[in-house]
């Protein structure tokens, strides 16, 4: 069996009156993160672990944002275009690990619901899609509640 392992990392400031979404879900929130797509950072950090994995760039280089067909784009759609990719390379997602990292808001209530709708989007039953929040103990841009990073691992494999 073939396996590979790739690691993703993104970063959104957040701003005043935007929407948050992370891992698919709105979250509610006074602020939301800036960006071009729907800014939901977490999905963009597990995009570029997938494509990482089978060093197929980066979700920058797929789908860049000076091109306007992704402007204000739902990120479950980005997703999901990553994995046609992954599958039609014969690999398949073993398990997917992500961190958020954002000072508020309180993220628990909202991780189940998180895993639930990245896992068949990924493929997997929701045991396979670990999703973990952490504040920065108000250090740092996270800390003083100016943006939100996000990292990712995912394991593929090939039978």
């Amino acid at each position: 069996m073939d396996i590979r392992i790739g690691n993703g990392y993104d970063v959104h400031a957040l701003a005043e009156g935007l929407p948050m979404w992370l891992c698919g879900v709105r979250i509610e929130s006074a602020t939301g993160f800036v960006a071009h797509s729907d800014g939901d950072v977490a999905i963009h950090a597990l995009c570029d672990a997938l494509l990482g994995a089978l060093a197929l760039g980066d979700i920058g280089h797929l789908f860049p944002d000076t091109d306007p067909a992704w402007k204000g784009i739902d990120s479950k759609i980005l997703l999901s275009k990553v994995m046609d990719r992954v599958r039609a390379g014969g690999w398949r997602v073993g398990n997917v690990d992500v961190t958020i990292a954002l000072q508020r808001p309180k993220l628990a209530p909202r991780i189940a619901e998180m895993r639930a709708t990245l896992a068949p989007i990924l493929g997997v039953g929701a045991d396979a899609v670990s999703v973990k929040a952490t504040t920065t103990e108000r250090l740092g841009f996270v800390g003083r509640s100016e943006g939100c990073e996000v990292w990712a691992t995912v394991l593929l494999l090939k039978d």
